[in-house]
């Protein structure tokens, strides 16, 4: 399956019988509620039907002054008298209070269930996004995955009960009211339950204009939060190359283009209820002018009549939201359809079946002719071959974008190798269960990102069992402990999302810290002094040389002490190994790519120092 989330369609947008065994077991947890809910729905939707119904008697006793008149209900005759007139208006008072209380619970059990079912969708669409691999976010944009992954659970379970719900009652209320119509004239009722039908009809053109608006809506809702995040990561760099009005623009486009779609989506549902009220009034019409035909000829009361008119005229408002329903309805099963393509997502790293546990590393890593690409024919490393033996620090040096990270991330298995392996002690990484396999590494990236909290969770990451002596201990050897001393709450200290109230070394050396409490047997360091100044980059040095100690250790450096101290040198050039050996070996090569690198950008800092 593609990762990328645009190229996503709602193809089971119109599958609601595939669609509703999807959604059945988030449902069925709440199943006696939702049955309440919906029988709660059915007296909603006749009480209107009573109230016209009502109206007959009335006018019959009240308004032509009869005595008493006799209705035959359901083969019986009813017999009514005028003091029943007085009855009506108090039991229209007491349905309509007990019409307001089924619809508060009725408001409150859908929200109470919209609520549920979304926050189990989240939780289980939150555990599918940790399950994917980097190439899912390789490939995504922040916004996107934020709209799909946050926004339509909501649009998918809030509305289906609500929508449901909706639909019950209004069922029923047009059930009600017909059977009113009927009652009251079947001549009559043809008539206007004809003109209804014909007017409802509109709603089912509109289907797949709702899928194409609705995915395109979700694409810009998007690339919006992206834009937003984007603007909040990276208000320096806008502010540096006042990129204000660019950002400015490229929101405004956005907004534009989500105007268009919305007034699109409104061009095209819009025009129903105009024309809906246009057949409505045409039925209501011919209802008039045949009725007075019959209320001439005798064959119809005014009472009837009356009853009749206002049961059409309630009638088309709930005819009216049954089309509205259905738009809501198809909505919220594009919304599903969507919801349900996350979950079909498949992590490509994953757990070979019966895979086995990694127990720490007896002898070597292993890279065995590894190749790798991102892309379909544009490979990113050919043919590495590379074996690292336990306690043997290695550097990687050699050009931008040479392969140098890439080579490091098939180690925890962020990517998995296009051909060759990753050995460790002679077994393919891919034969060790994930879990077991990064408990054996611990990482120190360029811009090691910390986690909102204080410094003692973001040290605790690297360890949840670790005692507070661990935790001292580790402070110490990553140089912590007196810049904790200096803070009013210690390492009970808040750092903000991504560690903002620290400065660039104290972030690296809480990142040090909590690779120190892991104590993983291997350890990487990618470019993690790269982005310091000379004094924090000394002090982190001194950190990363405590974390490095009796460690296999891979370094991707800049820093001449660091490459010049490995065991051995690799250099990666273009997605190739080119040259390996210690300091001194690579030197005595003549037009060496390792001698030519010292000699561009190495030799500086050594007559420096």
């Amino acid at each position: 399956m593609d990762y990328k989330l645009k190229n996503t369609v709602s193809k089971d947008a119109f599958r609601y019988g595939y669609l509703s065994k999807k959604i059945y077991p988030y449902i069925k947890p709440y199943w006696a509620r939702i049955i309440l809910n919906l029988i709660i729905a059915i007296p909603l939707g006749l009480l209107d039907g009573v109230v016209a119904l009502s109206l007959r008697p009335y006018m019959d006793l009240v308004i032509n002054g009869n005595p008493s008149v006799t209705y035959n209900l359901l083969g019986h005759n009813l017999q009514l008298q005028a003091s029943f007139a007085a009855i009506i208006p108090i039991a229209i008072v007491l349905f309509a209070a007990f019409q307001g209380i089924l619809k508060y619970v009725s408001h409150y059990l859908t929200d109470w269930l919209g609520q549920k079912i979304s926050n189990s969708l989240k939780i289980d669409l939150f555990k599918k996004l940790t399950s994917l691999d980097p190439q899912f976010y390789d490939a995504n944009s922040s916004g996107l995955v934020l709209t799909r992954f946050l926004s339509d659970p909501d649009a998918a379970s809030k509305n289906i009960i609500n929508t449901l719900q909706s639909f019950i009652s209004t069922i029923f209320g047009i059930v009600g009211l017909v059977a009113v119509l009927l009652y009251n004239s079947w001549q009559l009722a043809i008539v206007g339950v004809t003109v209804m039908a014909i007017a409802i009809t509109p709603v089912t053109f509109i289907r797949k204009k709702i899928k194409s608006v609705s995915n395109a809506t979700m694409v810009v809702g998007g690339d919006m939060t992206t834009n937003f995040n984007e603007t909040f990561t990276g208000n320096k760099i806008m502010a540096a190359y006042n990129l204000q009005s660019a950002q400015n623009k490229k929101f405004e486009g956005q907004i534009h283009r989500q105007f268009d779609l919305a007034m699109s989506l409104t061009k095209r549902v819009g025009w129903m209820s105009p024309i809906m009220y246009f057949i409505c009034s045409i039925g209501i019409a011919l209802v008039f002018w045949y009725g007075t035909h019959l209320i001439l000829t005798q064959q119809l009361t005014a009472g009837s009549m009356m009853s009749f008119v206002t049961s059409l005229l309630l009638l088309y408002k709930p005819v009216k939201n049954l089309g509205n329903t259905l738009t809501n309805l198809q909505s919220t099963f594009v919304a599903m359809s969507r919801v349900f393509e996350l979950f079909d997502l498949v992590p490509y790293i994953k757990d070979e079946k019966n895979a086995l546990v990694l127990n720490g590393l007896r002898y070597d890593i292993n890279f065995n002719n590894v190749c790798f690409e991102y892309e379909p024919g544009l490979p990113v490393l050919k043919n590495i071959n590379l074996r690292v033996n336990k306690n043997e620090t290695i550097a990687l040096v050699g050009n931008s974008g040479g392969g140098k990270s890439t080579l490091v991330s098939l180690i925890p298995r962020f990517y998995d190798v296009v051909s060759g392996s990753v050995e460790f002690d002679g077994v393919d990484i891919r034969k060790y269960t994930l879990e077991s396999l990064r408990n054996q590494i611990s990482f120190v990236f360029q811009d090691n990102f910390l986690f909102s909290g204080t410094i003692k969770d973001n040290i605790l990451m690297g360890n949840k069992n670790a005692s507070d002596e661990d935790i001292q201990k580790v402070l110490k050897l990553a140089h912590l402990d007196e810049f904790v001393l200096t803070l009013e709450n210690g390492i009970d200290t808040y750092v903000g999302e991504r560690g903002a109230s620290l400065s660039g070394g104290q972030r690296q050396r809480v990142a040090i810290a909590r690779a120190m409490i892991k104590d993983a047997p291997i350890v990487i360091l990618d470019e993690a002094t790269s982005a310091l100044d000379n004094e924090s980059e000394a002090v982190v040095q001194k950190a990363l040389d405590n974390l490095i100690q009796n460690k296999t250790v891979f370094v991707i450096a800049h820093r001449l002490s660091t490459i010049k101290n490995a065991d051995r040198i690799a250099v990666i050039n273009e997605g190739e190994l080119v040259e390996l050996g210690t300091h001194d070996q690579l030197m005595s090569i003549d037009n060496g790519k390792y001698k030519h690198l010292y000699e561009m950008q190495f030799k500086t800092q050594e007559e420096i120092c």
